[in-house]
């Protein structure tokens, strides 16, 4: 039999979707699974974007240009406006999704061997799509002790090397929710000037902050304009992660062509998602405002009841919809596993993210979880009663 290459061996699976077969077994046994472990929302997505779908009339089902509709691009660029994001449909390429525009800025930007810096603990796919790329992440791990802040700047440049091409960051974070300073995203375009590197800024829970503070983009930062590559995605905003629409912007012409090979090569991201995503785009500042605050009162009521259960502790995230809570557990992933394999309560189970997973190195985030609050106040307040009673009858608890 041949063999599969090493790349496919070394690649991480998905803290978030490895234990999925564990889940539907577990359905399969009549048990209810509340999927606490993934950023699907239960909101529905716009009647906008929903009307755009049904509505269509086409006869024919074409290939959108590589970049994508440029009438969707506009739309995107007007968008970025009202977030004083100084883009333009030129700077846009629309992706398959936020994932593929990671993926093509690793590509195009990253040669095998180069190193990228990452605040930790990160997007799982992060590391994913380095080690494609042929490149090692750097990790500067911030803390549940600190509320997972930004680590000093004497902490990345120690990491910076001759091969160090680039600083990524998520902000609002994925999977802590922590939301960047002004001062923490000044001292970061200090670093990326000093010593010329790119700055992938993964912004796609923007319109989720939950402080007064104005929102910073790394498109805000000045004297770095063409070091700076946005990431996006239509997905959590419209609650609508299955039409696939994501977006690169950035003024760095070079970089937009090197992506464009990419984007040639793959032909071209889903027509009918960008149809649904450009639609979205129009959807009412009620819509909006009703997200946003169903979201805060979700935060509140999974926070407060999280760090209500004897053992645990969960910052106040700022932004996104997610968290990362320590449990009095010997090991995450292990307990994630028996919630779905040896636990019920009153007919229910929960799944969780272990965080083991969003850190690159081993032994960090092993008693720690990632936990999106995804699900309506009813739900996320079942969820909690399993995972109290979970907790106490798990035999590998530590206190």
């Amino acid at each position: 039999m041949p063999l599969i290459s090493k790349r496919g061996l070394l690649m991480p699976q998905s803290p978030i979707r490895k234990l999925a077969p564990l889940a539907e077994k577990a359905k399969a046994r009549g048990i209810k699974v509340y999927h606490l472990n993934i950023g699907q929302p239960d909101i529905k997505t716009p009647q906008v974007a929903l009307d755009a779908l049904h509505n269509l009339r086409r006869e024919v089902l074409e290939y959108s240009p590589s970049d994508g509709i440029r009438s969707l691009k506009e739309k995107l660029a007007a968008y970025y406006h009202r977030f004083h994001i100084n883009a333009t449909e030129e700077d846009i390429i629309v992706t398959t999704g936020g994932s593929e525009a990671v993926n093509f800025a690793f590509m195009s930007c990253l040669d095998p061997g180069d190193e990228i810096i990452v605040p930790e603990p990160a997007y799982a796919n992060y590391t994913a799509f380095a080690m494609a790329a042929g490149a090692v992440v750097r990790a500067v791990v911030s803390t549940i002790e600190e509320g997972f802040a930004l680590p000093p700047v004497a902490e990345f440049e120690k990491l910076i090397t001759p091969r160090t091409k680039a600083i990524l960051i998520c902000n609002p974070n994925n999977p802590t929710g922590y939301l960047y300073t002004r001062s923490e995203m000044n001292k970061i375009r200090d670093l990326v000037k000093k010593y010329d590197l790119f700055l992938i800024s993964d912004e796609v829970y923007r319109e989720f902050c939950y402080t007064n503070a104005p929102y910073i983009s790394a498109f805000h930062l000045d004297g770095i304009e063409d070091n700076v590559i946005l990431i996006d995605s239509v997905s959590k905003r419209y609650s609508e992660c299955g039409v696939r629409v994501g977006a690169l912007v950035t003024k760095n012409k070079e970089v937009r062509l090197n992506v464009m090979k990419f984007c040639q090569a793959r032909l071209s991201p889903p027509l009918l998602g960008q149809i649904v995503a450009e639609a979205s785009i129009d959807v009412s500042p009620e819509y909006s405002l009703d997200v946003y605050n169903e979201y805060l009162e979700r935060r509140k009521f999974l926070i407060d009841g999280l760090n209500r259960i004897p053992g645990v502790y969960s910052p106040i995230p700022m932004g996104a919809f997610y968290t990362v809570a320590r449990l009095p557990v010997d090991n995450a992933e292990r307990f994630c596993k028996w919630l779905l394999t040896d636990f019920e309560y009153e007919g229910c189970t929960v799944m969780l993210a272990p965080a083991s997973g969003f850190y690159t190195e081993p032994g960090l985030g092993r008693d720690e979880v990632r936990v999106a609050y995804v699900l309506a106040k009813d739900d996320l307040k079942h969820a909690l009663a399993v995972l109290a009673q979970a907790l106490k009858a798990y035999p590998g608890r530590t206190n």
